[in-house]
């Protein structure tokens, strides 16, 4: 079930070469992005592997375990700033939680409601309250920037909210 996966990976580490990346962000930077596979954080913000830390979740939400993340990301990676970055064609915003949750109902016959989907009515308003949770966390380092875009998968853009 896995083995293209694993064959993939053979043929990836027969190339290897260690890099001297660290685990810190080179660049300072945090985006909390969806996990949709369209998304490229890195090249989107022109960023390459050890720049950036990136945290996906379903509709890019600033979650408890996103702070939980960023609060380790700022104090011991070098996170200085954190985008927030969801996306225009999203699943998370095309449909309230009833929706989903019948949605996925009817896929699968199993009853999800007692998980919070966090389904986007007004993506620019969810997008203004995320960044407010990152801005107010106690636990964060003091003076991080934080700033929201909405990347736009047709076209490649990202524009600024915040």
């Amino acid at each position: 079930m896995f083995d293209d996966i694993f064959e993939s990976n053979r043929n990836f580490a027969a190339n290897f070469s260690s890099s001297p990346l660290t685990g810190r962000a080179a660049k300072g930077l945090a985006i909390v992005t969806c996990m949709d596979s369209r998304i490229d954080p890195l090249g989107v913000t022109g960023m390459k592997p050890g720049d950036a830390k990136i945290l996906r979740n379903a509709g890019a939400r600033v979650t408890e375990d996103v702070l939980r993340t960023l609060i380790l990301a700022t104090h011991l990676l070098n996170v200085s700033r954190v985008l927030v970055m969801p996306h225009t064609d999203c699943r998370m915003a095309s449909a309230n939680e009833e929706a989903i949750h019948k949605a996925i109902f009817e896929s699968s016959g199993i009853d999800t409601r007692s998980v919070e989907i966090r389904t986007v009515e007004d993506q620019i308003a969810t997008l203004r309250q995320d960044v407010l949770r990152i801005e107010t966390n106690p636990f964060l380092i003091k003076g991080i920037e934080v700033a929201g875009a909405i990347y736009d998968v047709k076209s490649g853009k990202l524009e600024r909210i915040i």
